[in-house]
């Protein structure tokens, strides 16, 4: 059974690697137990977008990101892609909620088709099926009408698609604060508190 609090995050190799690193950290910080898995794709965008190097085994990505986020024993888990006796991939202990940050086109279109060839399509059709909260956070310009067409069924399975398209009524100055407008509103879909920006209507 997985604690209560946990969130399943998945980080495939859609460009936008910082908003996937900086949703785990803030998951992390608000002290929810978080279930990790980075494609090899996810990890080759890393690399090119980052200072991170992600090495190749599950337990050495977990010892790198614990030590660099500060974790405390046990918060941070991580899971290779075939990893298949890994807690999120039966439906006995679906976590709350799980996120795909960003979400390449063609782990939308597995998920949506139901394709199940690794964990974290497996993670995601049983959250789907379990009646969880699933986030899709698709990193893709422009759309074709597959891509549409694909998250419109997401949709209607009740998936929530939350494209990685920031605001600018905050002002943003740094790439940091185009980051965090996306981060903060996938932490609202979880309910989590947070205070990376001023909502719409607030004083400046």
């Amino acid at each position: 059974m997985l604690p209560a609090n946990a969130v399943c995050l998945a980080i495939t190799g859609a460009s936008g690697a910082q908003y996937g690193l900086r949703l785990l950290q803030c998951l992390l910080e608000a002290g929810r137990t978080v279930y990790l898995m980075i494609s090899v794709p996810g990890q080759v965008v890393i690399g090119m977008e980052t200072n991170l190097r992600i090495p190749g085994r599950s337990q050495e990505i977990q010892r790198l990101l614990a030590r660099h986020f500060g974790t405390k024993d046990g918060q941070l888990r991580v899971f290779g892609h075939e990893e298949w006796t890994a807690p999120v991939a039966s439906g006995s202990s679906v976590p709350r909620a799980m996120v795909i940050c960003p979400c390449t086109m063609g782990t939308l279109s597995s998920v949506a088709n139901g394709a199940s060839r690794n964990l974290i399509e497996r993670a995601a059709d049983v959250v789907l099926k379990e009646g969880r909260k699933l986030v899709l956070v698709p990193r893709e310009t422009p759309f074709s009408a597959l891509h549409l067409e694909n998250m419109l069924k997401l949709a209607r399975a009740g998936a929530v698609i939350l494209p990685a398209n920031p605001g600018f009524y905050h002002h943003p100055k740094r790439i940091e604060d185009l980051v965090d407008f996306i981060v903060a509103r996938i932490l609202d879909q979880l309910g989590i508190e947070h205070d990376l920006m001023r909502r719409w209507g607030e004083e400046r």
